[in-house]
């Protein structure tokens, strides 16, 4: 029972830490590329992602955390696969109109279902399917807006999902297959995010905004902001990677939808940005669909404490994903069907 309890507290610290950092860090990135201009936000990511691997590197050197050993080939192509969906999404928002991009991010959570489902044998109730449904319509409602379609973003939007569910169903599959914290998850893979994106970045930013990161005239405030984006960012990185290592890539997207209320609530209170009678009605069936998804799952976790032995079962007859298996902590070749 105390390590359930210690468990459940775990599991509501990393929630709050990661909704207090991302809307933190929202918050100062629309003040630094609305207000003051720097509109590098790819480049920008990759500072992020380099100054979270030299703090973890810090607090592994005084020995606040265990590194441990993962294959090489498993965390590089991990890495990449991560670099490469934050440059396709922040390429979609390039080429998609903000509420095509919106119903972009929408499209992730229906597909992370349907991907466990079919490669690692997930099974999803109808409540918890439901409850999902009222929280894209409220979602949608508050933040669609206008819906214009071109063939290339639309394959760059289709990339994007792609790439982003499988990143997050991996980040949860890696920790638990390979019995690796999120700590040590981040840190060995955050090098080869942080360097496809270090590379590619100026590169997208350039294309996109028709800018170049390296002429850009760096103001002490612009500065300072970069700074405090780039310190935020460690929190923001590390508990993504908590929350879905302790929660799932589902929870972890309701929660993004849960900042995105957060968002548009501050952004009308802090910034007076506008707000309609449509922004609230979407956020409150947003609300509802997140308590009642709460609701649900936490009625089924109960379940499965309740009859560990058929959870066990379940979780044992679930097939390797991307190759990875729980014996000996080890990873297998996997063919060309992969999804790496």
């Amino acid at each position: 029972m105390g390590e359930m309890s210690s468990f459940q507290l775990g599991v509501i610290g990393a929630l709050f830490l990661s909704v207090a950092s991302s809307v933190s860090i929202v918050i100062c990135n629309k003040a630094l590329m609305s207000n003051l201009g720097f509109p590098f936000a790819t480049t920008l990511t990759s500072w992020h992602l380099m100054v979270t691997f030299c703090t973890l590197h810090a607090a592994q050197r005084l020995n606040l955390f265990e590194n441990k050993s993962i294959d090489m080939k498993t965390v590089m192509l991990f890495g990449i696969l991560n670099g490469v969906s934050i440059g396709l999404l922040n390429l979609s928002l390039g080429f998609n109109s903000i509420g095509f991009y919106q119903m972009t991010k929408l499209a992730i959570i229906p597909f992370t279902v349907l991907l466990e489902t079919v490669f690692l044998k997930k099974q999803f109730s109808q409540k918890i399917k439901l409850s999902l449904v009222l929280l894209l319509v409220g979602v949608g409602i508050a933040s669609v807006t206008d819906l214009q379609l071109n063939f290339v973003g639309t394959i760059l939007s289709l990339l994007a999902i792609i790439t982003t569910c499988v990143g997050q169903i991996l980040t949860n599959t890696i920790q638990k297959r390979l019995n690796v914290s999120s700590t040590q998850l981040l840190y060995q893979s955050a090098p080869f995010q942080a360097a496809i994106l270090f590379v590619s970045g100026p590169l997208v930013d350039q294309f996109l905004t028709k800018q170049n990161v390296f002429a850009y005239k760096y103001s002490p405030i612009v500065l300072a902001f970069i700074i405090l984006s780039c310190i935020i960012s460690v929190s923001v990185n590390f508990s993504t990677f908590l929350v879905i290592g302790k929660t799932s890539p589902v929870t972890y997207q309701v929660l993004g939808h849960l900042k995105t209320c957060l968002v548009l609530t501050f952004g009308y209170t802090l910034l007076h940005d506008p707000f309609t009678d449509r922004n609230i009605i979407g956020i409150l069936i947003a609300i509802f669909g997140m308590g009642l998804y709460s609701y649900f799952c936490t009625q089924e976790n109960k379940k499965k404490q309740a009859d560990p032995l058929g959870s066990q079962i379940k979780d044992e007859d679930a097939t390797p994903f991307l190759g990875l298996e729980k014996e000996g902590h080890e990873v297998k070749n996997s063919d060309k069907d992969s999804l790496v």
